[in-house]
């Protein structure tokens, strides 16, 4: 009963669909004129040997002319000649003037005349004394001649020794203008038991910036600074050996 039901359904619907599909209208085609597509598959078209480009590409070259490989036909350059303009030489004297003879410069200085010294002063009588077991003569200049900047160094500087064993007096006589002093240098041994030789030498020094300074005559060097009423000596030998003494003024 069930089977007989069923397919009386199944063919009232199959009556259905045909009935429907017979009182469809054909399809109308979008563009007037255009046949409609089948609703067949088709077929695809083969596809091409090698890829294809975007739109407007072409896969061959252009065909530009090929460069030419000859140059320009240009006029040649032209170095132009390494001559000076053709000016006029200038004219020459027939007899220039001789130019005189340029002596030539000094290479130093004409020497300058040192200026005139003081009429040196007039030198007192000559008195004896002893030092260091030594008889000296003196003669002391005039104290009124004398540059008042200096007359401290005038005078007898005695009772010294630089060592236990050597003793010295010094005594400066007269001093100029420009500073040049005479003076008496004397020295001696100490003690009966000393049997070293004395000396009495006569020179000259010389008084800078407050400071007698004279030189024996194998390089021993000496200098006299005042010390209050004193004189502050310094002997410095050739060998570089330093010695100090004070010279107490006996005159």
């Amino acid at each position: 009963m069930i089977d007989r039901f069923t397919a009386a359904l199944v063919a009232s619907l199959s009556l259905t669909a045909f009935a429907a599909a017979q009182g469809l209208p054909p399809p109308i085609p979008l563009y007037p004129g255009a046949q409609p597509r089948s609703i067949e598959p088709e077929a695809l078209p083969p596809l091409p040997s090698s890829p294809a480009g975007p739109p407007g590409a072409s896969s061959s070259m252009p065909d530009y002319p090929p460069p030419s490989t000859t140059a320009p036909d240009f006029p040649p350059l032209t170095s132009a000649p390494n001559t000076p303009p053709d000016f006029p030489p200038p004219p020459v004297a027939s007899n220039p003037p001789a130019a005189p003879p340029l002596s030539p410069a000094p290479l130093s200085p004409a020497p300058l005349s040192p200026p005139p010294l003081s009429s040196p002063a007039v030198l007192g009588p000559a008195t004896q004394r002893i030092f260091c077991d030594q008889p000296v003569a003196i003669h002391f200049a005039d104290a009124a001649a004398l540059p008042e900047r200096y007359r401290q160094f005038v005078g007898i500087w005695s009772d010294a020794s630089w060592t236990p064993q050597l003793c010295a007096a010094l005594i400066v006589e007269n001093v100029q203008t420009d500073g040049t002093a005479s003076i008496v240098y004397v020295y001696g041994p100490m003690g009966s038991n000393n049997r070293r030789p004395g000396g009495v030498l006569h020179g000259t020094g010389v008084i800078r910036n407050g400071e007698l300074r004279f030189q024996n005559s194998d390089g021993t060097q000496f200098a006299f600074r005042p010390l209050y009423a004193d004189l502050d000596g310094h002997l410095t030998t050739p060998q570089g050996q330093s010695y100090q003494a004070v010279f107490k003024k006996t005159l």
